[in-house]
């Protein structure tokens, strides 16, 4: 059985991606900001009637079509939806895999007789993606390379045995070669595909290399060249239609619990965790409404996940009512399994904790609730790194028997130059008197590190208790005799 190959060539993608969410009748561009400018990145046709192309300038197609409507190009929102239309094209065939920025490849050898055909399995490609609002190219032949031609420089189906004949008129572009090659072939009257194939191949492959020889063989069959699928990926979400549209509260809470069944027990299936869901109401006036969560560790536990849900549900407007609720998962981290022990006395879970940290972070966010995590120092500024908390866990253990500080700064200076703490000091425009003084402990710097607060050698650090009430934690250093105040008690 010959090899059968399509080529979907979507030369709009992007402003066919926006406009089928915001359709108009009007010139549209999709802008890019390129070589210091902005400039055109994908037309529609209105725009494209007016004499735009890609590429002009932005202020010259402004000129020549002062009604122009354009949108900043998203490149990573057109991959998506190209990955969306890969997915979709495995009604086809299963082996599907992308062909740049804006085309797709099926392999649909054996799998063409299901529809009638293959003149009617394009046509019925041809018809689903025009509902969808699309403009797609296609072409079909026996090669990749012979496919890809057919789709960019005309249409249809290549018959078995039909491909010189029918590359033969088609320029030398079609062999998906440089600009820079292209432009030297036709300055050598080297115009069309068959030009190239009246010329002797010792001459070319002189000329300009295995790369062109190479090409022209992967077209005609006689080197092979192969689709590269991509794995599919499993994705996380669930959707719910309502017969008749809701509002109220109770009711988006019921059918959420309902995604949120489905979705978890997706997830457990795979053992993986989401940190991120987003909750997408659809209303019957053709607006969405959204709300998101994320979470302070990865979970898939239903009953856990629905109460943490009730705040930002509760901040959705419903308008006329909502007729369609969708759930999605993002952030994905493995969650493997646990074994369960039995035991009579029960381990303390941090459940609790993360769930109040996802309900503190649902309202200041989640990165500026942090904690201390103890550092391999005995530097004072160095013994402890601060982390937030939804993204580490709460490891490692506090050295027993340091007594530091609850407030920690920057070391101030304060009057005193004798190696006992002195009797009466000011700080911080208050005049204190010593009333009990604990210590020394001397610290000497970490000779390993360059860091300019320790250049000055030892510190021998005291607690000191004033009779004013102030617990302070303060320093000498002797190579420098000085006072300074770096720490306060509790």
């Amino acid at each position: 059985m010959q090899r059968r190959i399509v080529s979907l060539w979507f030369p709009r993608l992007a402003s066919d991606r926006i406009l089928r969410a915001q359709p108009t009748e009007a010139p549209f561009a999709v802008t890019h900001h390129e070589k210091n400018s902005e400039r055109l990145y994908c037309v529609n046709s209105f725009a494209r009637q007016q004499g735009l192309v890609e590429g002009m300038g932005l202020c010259d197609a402004k000129v020549l079509c002062p009604e122009l409507r354009t949108q900043a190009a998203d490149l990573l929102a057109d991959q998506r939806f190209l990955q969306m239309l890969l997915r979709w094209s495995n009604r086809y065939c299963p082996w599907v895999g992308a062909d740049g920025a804006d085309g797709l490849m099926l392999d649909v050898t054996g799998s063409t007789h299901l529809f009638g055909g293959e003149a009617e399995m394009l046509f019925d490609l041809h018809e689903r993606l025009a509902q969808f609002g699309l403009t797609v190219f296609s072409g079909l032949a026996a090669t990749k390379g012979a496919a890809w031609a057919v789709s960019h420089y005309s249409k249809g189906v290549v018959a078995e045995g039909g491909l010189k004949a029918a590359l033969s008129s088609m320029p030398v572009q079609a062999l998906r070669l440089d600009e820079a090659t292209c432009i030297t072939l036709q300055r050598l009257g080297l115009r069309s595909i068959g030009d190239v194939l009246a010329t002797p191949r010792a001459t070319l492959g002189r000329r300009f290399g295995l790369e062109l020889l190479r090409h022209v063989d992967q077209a005609f069959g006689d080197q092979a060249e192969q689709i590269n699928p991509q794995a599919p990926e499993v994705y996380y979400a669930v959707r719910l239609t309502f017969p008749d549209p809701i509002g109220f509260f109770d009711d988006v809470m019921a059918g959420l619990k309902r995604l949120l069944e489905h979705l978890c027990l997706k997830l457990k299936k795979h053992e993986q965790g989401m940190r991120s869901l987003r909750l997408t109401c659809q209303r019957v006036d053709q607006v969405s409404a959204q709300a998101e969560l994320r979470l302070a560790r990865p979970m898939h536990d239903s009953a856990r996940i629905l109460p943490l849900f009730e705040r930002s549900v509760g901040e959705i407007d419903a308008g006329y009512g909502i007729d369609q609720l969708r759930l999605e998962a993002f952030d994905l981290e493995p969650l493997p399994l646990q074994q369960v022990e039995v035991s009579t006395t029960p381990k303390p879970s941090g459940d609790a904790l993360n769930d109040l940290i996802t309900r503190l972070g649902s309202r200041i966010g989640l990165d500026k609730i942090v904690r201390f995590l103890p550092a391999d120092s005995h530097v004072p500024e160095r013994s402890f790194v601060v982390a937030p908390a939804a993204y580490c866990e709460a490891e490692g253990e506090w050295r027993e028997g340091l007594v530091r500080p609850l407030r920690l700064f920057a070391p101030e200076p304060v009057l005193g130059k004798d190696k006992m703490p002195p009797k009466t000091f000011c700080w911080r425009g208050m005049r204190l008197a010593l009333g009990r003084a604990t210590g020394p402990e001397r610290i000497a710097p970490e000779w390993w590190l360059d860091d300019p607060n320790w250049r000055s050698g030892l510190r021998d650090y005291w607690r000191v208790e004033t009779r004013q009430g102030r617990r302070l934690w303060m320093f000498f250093t002797p190579q420098s005799p000085a006072w300074f105040v770096q720490g306060e008690f509790a």
